[in-house]
């Protein structure tokens, strides 16, 4: 797993390159926002709980669907996969915020999820929207706990919610 600061670095030593100003602007950018990253990080970790439950309940509010008969969340043993999948999302998406890279993302999780997710019959818009839930419910309690850079969240969950959400054309 690489940090900011370690992909900035390699991609200047691939190209033979000295940093230039872009490069130390955006270690200076990440390592000014290091302990917002550090407390935002802390606040899903004490309330990872309540952050998948919340969403899990507003999505099966918008998508009943998911919970009925056929859909891809009835039976206990579904739901319970559900909610242990909008979990991982929600642990990743801290790792790569902590880290200001998304490169954890596409290595253990999207890597092959969306072919997955597809063979299984899991729809992937229902996947993205738990996902854009997760990340408003983060945004609302670090508001309420008064972390001021809520901003830092979007990059890592838009990420997934982006990566998900493609179609092929």
């Amino acid at each position: 797993m690489r940090d900011k600061l370690a992909s900035v670095v390699e991609r200047y030593d691939l190209t033979a390159r000295f940093l230039d100003n872009s490069a130390i602007a955006a270690v200076t950018e990440y390592l000014n926002t290091g302990q917002a990253r550090i407390q935002a990080v802390a606040m899903i970790n004490a309330n990872a709980v309540e952050i998948v439950r919340e969403a899990a309940r507003q999505l099966f509010e918008e998508l009943p669907y998911l919970i009925q008969p056929g859909g891809n969340a009835y039976t206990t043993r579904r739901h319970a996969m559900y909610l242990r999948d909008m979990d991982y999302f929600l642990r990743y998406g801290s790792y790569a915020l902590l880290t200001g890279d998304n490169s954890v993302l596409d290595e253990r999780l999207l890597a092959g999820l969306r072919d997955t997710f597809n063979s299984l019959g899991i729809p992937l818009g229902p996947t993205a929207l738990s996902i854009q839930l997760m990340k408003n419910r983060i945004k609302e309690k670090m508001a309420g706990a008064g972390l001021e850079n809520t901003g830092l969240v979007d990059e890592p969950f838009d990420y997934m919610i982006r990566e998900l959400s493609e179609t092929d054309v």
